[in-house]
């Protein structure tokens, strides 16, 4: 597939199940933006630049990917780059409901832009940002679920001991 597509998220701590899309989803583009978005329905443990930095290390091994922080709509941030596919990941087919109705609100704004989902590998499909930070918040073994340079971020922001 030519040309540039998106793969949005708040990424707030990003993870094996995110790296799992993101991976995947590079080597079928040109160039793979990863942003960072601010989700107002969410407070953030990470701020978006501690987001951002944690993503770039991690996608460090993949030339073609962009990350960046972004705010405001998916679809003025698409735009603005010329980007007209937007990667959505699923962990199981209870995101897709939620998933689909934002698809069809950025098909609204943008006609161009083509949502397209990947399922994440079965190994991901219960992971989630806010139970890996659950764990971690209770010094639980997050090994496994996030790189390693993320899990010493999250024992830093908790102050909790390796498990």
């Amino acid at each position: 597939m030519q040309g540039s597509a998106l793969c949005p998220g708040s990424f707030d701590p990003v993870t094996n199940g995110h790296l799992d899309v993101i991976e995947r989803a590079a080597p079928v583009v040109d160039l793979l933006y990863v942003a960072v978005f601010t989700n107002m329905g969410k407070s953030p443990l990470f701020t978006a630049a501690e987001r951002v930095d944690m993503l770039r290390v991690a996608t460090a091994h993949l030339p073609n990917v962009r990350v960046e922080a972004a705010s405001g709509l998916l679809t003025a941030y698409a735009r603005d780059r010329g980007i007209r596919i937007v990667l959505r990941g699923l962990r199981a087919v209870s995101d897709f409901e939620y998933e689909l109705a934002m698809a069809e609100m950025n098909k609204q704004l943008y006609a161009e832009l083509e949502t397209l989902f990947m399922m994440t590998r079965p190994a991901h499909s219960f992971l989630s940002s806010s139970l890996v930070k659950e764990v971690a918040r209770w010094g639980g073994d997050i090994s496994g679920l996030v790189p390693d340079h993320v899990s010493c971020r999250l024992r830093e922001k908790f102050g909790t001991a390796r498990n």
